[in-house]
């Protein structure tokens, strides 16, 4: 895919915070057996992390917006453009040496998401896409799944932990869910749980009280791919309600009805 100035530059800070973070994996890795915690150490790899990706960017594009996981807001010059960025999506995997993490960066003009990047450094998989442009994992065109049936179809999650409230309704959601299909997953980073609809590898995802940098990315290359994607209640945007349904787009309202009203 031939991209915008603008994607090669999420690219090119992507890689680099990529590198920087599988770096700082090889050692939490190591952490795994010993007695110190390694909470304060990927702290510490994640806010590098993000510092790598904000520099990149702010360099290549010094009037847009920024909105990160780690550092507080930041109002661009340019009113219309801003980066939203997780530089860590799926902390708590990294945490405990289990690579299924990544790099998320968007980039959003005016209220619409219109390029979006998720890197998986320990793959080497860089998943992008822009607005009309479609959805490419390194050099492969993607497209969701055709799979039309639920009962041969696996779909990604959220488990609420630590208390949260939504424990009730996802219990609901899987009791529905769980007769009617293949199989559900919980691999704890939701812009790969993204990317992976939209390479077929899922055939859908849903999850509540997520943040704008866990989606914004994922959903436009899911949506590039051929994924319908809305909030859980019908006709409502996931950047704004911070909860999400997506799917193929044969089945997407049979998922739907059926989550909606669990």
């Amino acid at each position: 895919m031939q991209g915008s100035a603008n994607l090669n530059v999420m690219i090119k800070a992507a890689r680099k915070a990529g590198r920087s973070l599988l770096k700082d994996f090889t050692e939490v890795e190591n952490l795994q057996v010993s007695s110190k915690s390694a909470g304060d150490f990927v702290s510490r790899a994640d806010i590098a992390a993000e510092a790598i990706i904000k520099a990149e960017l702010t360099a290549a594009r010094p009037t847009y917006g920024w909105v990160g996981e780690e550092s507080d807001a930041i109002e661009g010059q340019d009113p219309t453009r801003r980066w939203i960025v997780d530089p860590l999506d799926g902390t708590t995997n990294f945490l405990h040496g289990l690579p299924h993490w990544a790099v998320s960066i968007a980039l959003e003009h005016k209220g619409q998401i219109v390029a979006g990047v998720v890197y998986d450094p320990t793959k080497d998989e860089m998943f992008i896409a822009e607005k009309g442009q479609g959805a490419w994992l390194n050099d492969s065109r993607l497209r969701v799944s055709g799979r039309k049936r639920m009962i041969e179809s696996i779909y990604a999650t959220g488990l609420p932990f630590a208390g949260r409230s939504d424990l009730p309704e996802t219990l609901k959601d899987l009791a529905q869910l769980l007769p009617a299909c293949a199989g559900v997953r919980r691999w704890g980073a939701a812009a790969l749980d993204l990317a992976y609809v939209a390479a077929g590898r899922y055939d859908g995802y849903w999850e509540r009280r997520l943040n704008v940098w866990d989606i914004a990315a994922g959903v436009i290359i899911a949506r590039e791919a051929g994924a319908i994607i809305e909030g859980i209640a019908a006709n409502s945007d996931p950047i704004e309600t911070a909860d999400i349904l997506c799917a193929n787009d044969v089945q997407f309202n049979q998922f739907a009805a059926l989550i909606r009203g669990a």
